[in-house]
């Protein structure tokens, strides 16, 4: 009677046990056996948020689509330059302490290897002006395998945009989209050559927008993502989720060469302007007024007595330029261009590049104590080499 006792309490016991942990880990199991239906309970305070159209039910699990729509328009860019022969470029012995450093000297060419959109089916394309600088001969090479030999439209090293044209038949051409729409987190996919192994697509999401003063180019608005953009990708597209043409790839942020998840592209707004510029009149035309400057900090706005706290001081003003026929001065700080307020260099620079050569504008400065409006009559911005250097 003992043992059986013994034996009816350690099941008692095991059978509890069981239960507790159940009931523990697995409740759901006690109410599906009781006949009640599960059900999601709520940890947050407030009522449930509803999901997003690509959660419930409809999640977007590729981006094949984008990519077949975009990809045929992106095209590989073989830029070569044959440097100047040498004196001793035929000299046996410079040959042979040099071996293959001596290839310049040889008269060999040099290759450079970068992206590009056909953005017409008439045979326009747009790249990056550092993918084909100083190139005497441009290849093209399209998705489908067919190439031709780009001639060089014209290019803008100072938004580092460059702009093709190939004559083939039966161009696909990409279609624009609206960068102006972005937002931080929007869903991007990058297109090029990267390291010359053939069109790779790569996607990520918007990390951030309006990037400047990074020193890359002279006027910079970048979109920045973090799909990855590596050496070849330079010039490629950059495409919404529709696979509509978003930006032109042009740099990375790398300590290796490599892609570190901070890659940079052009806007398309601004690319599509410097192209319809270049195709049109060969030359993108800016406004420029003459002057040096820097950003005014509170350190020199409290040295210089000023009422002010932001605005660009002018530095420098250029002998009988625009800026000095009208009255500026080293000194000033201007806070208004037209109308529209300034408080930085890069602000200023672009608001004088819009205005039009000839055109007469209002620059609302401070001169000490003083608030003016001086009116200077704009000249036309120069033509700049800009020297660039990449990581691609």
């Amino acid at each position: 009677m003992r043992k059986t006792w013994l034996v009816f309490s350690q099941a008692v016991t095991v059978a509890v046990a069981v239960l507790f942990v159940v009931a523990t880990l697995k409740p759901e199991w006690l109410k599906r056996s009781a006949g009640v239906a599960p059900s999601i309970v709520s940890i947050t305070s407030g009522p449930a948020l509803p999901l997003p159209a690509t959660l419930a039910g409809v999640a977007v699990t590729s981006y094949s689509a984008a990519a077949k729509r975009a990809s045929p328009a992106v095209v590989s860019i073989t830029a070569s330059k044959a440097p100047a022969r040498g004196p001793r470029s035929d000299d046996p012995v410079f040959q042979f302490f040099f071996g293959d450093r001596s290839r310049a000297a040889r008269g060999e060419p040099q290759i450079g290897l970068g992206s590009g959109v056909i953005v017409s089916g008439e045979g326009y394309l747009l790249t990056n002006n550092h993918v084909i600088d100083g190139a005497d001969d441009i290849v093209v090479t399209l998705a489908d395998g067919r190439q031709a030999r780009a001639r060089l439209v014209g290019t803008d090293p100072e938004t580092d945009i460059a702009v093709l044209k190939i004559e083939l038949e039966g161009l696909p051409a990409i279609s624009f989209g609206d960068a102006d729409k972005l937002q931080v987190g929007d869903v991007v996919l990058a297109i090029g050559n990267p390291f010359d192994v053939g069109q790779t697509v790569t996607s990520g999401i918007v990390s951030a927008l309006g990037r400047n003063r990074l020193g890359i180019n002279t006027f910079e608005n970048f979109i920045q993502t973090d799909a990855a953009i590596n050496p070849g990708n330079s010039g490629g597209a950059l495409v919404d989720a529709g696979g509509n043409l978003l930006g032109i790839n042009t740099a990375i942020y790398s300590r290796t060469g490599g892609s570190l998840g901070i890659g940079f592209a052009i806007p398309v707004s601004t690319a599509r302007q410097v192209m319809e510029a270049l195709i049109r009149d060969g030359q993108v035309t800016r406004g420029f007024i003459g002057i040096e400057q820097r950003d005014l900090t509170p350190d020199i706005a409290q040295t210089l007595n000023l009422p002010i706290k932001q605005g660009v001081l002018i530095t420098g003003v250029l002998q009988s330029g625009p800026a000095s026929a009208g009255g500026l001065r080293p000194g000033d700080v201007v806070v208004s261009v037209a109308g529209a307020p300034v408080t930085n260099t890069y602000q200023l620079l672009n608001a004088v590049a819009a205005l039009k050569p000839k055109a007469v504008a209002a620059i609302g400065v401070q001169r000490g104590d003083q608030a003016l409006k001086v009116d200077v009559t704009v000249g036309q911005r120069p033509k700049a080499r800009v020297p660039v250097q990449r990581e691609e």
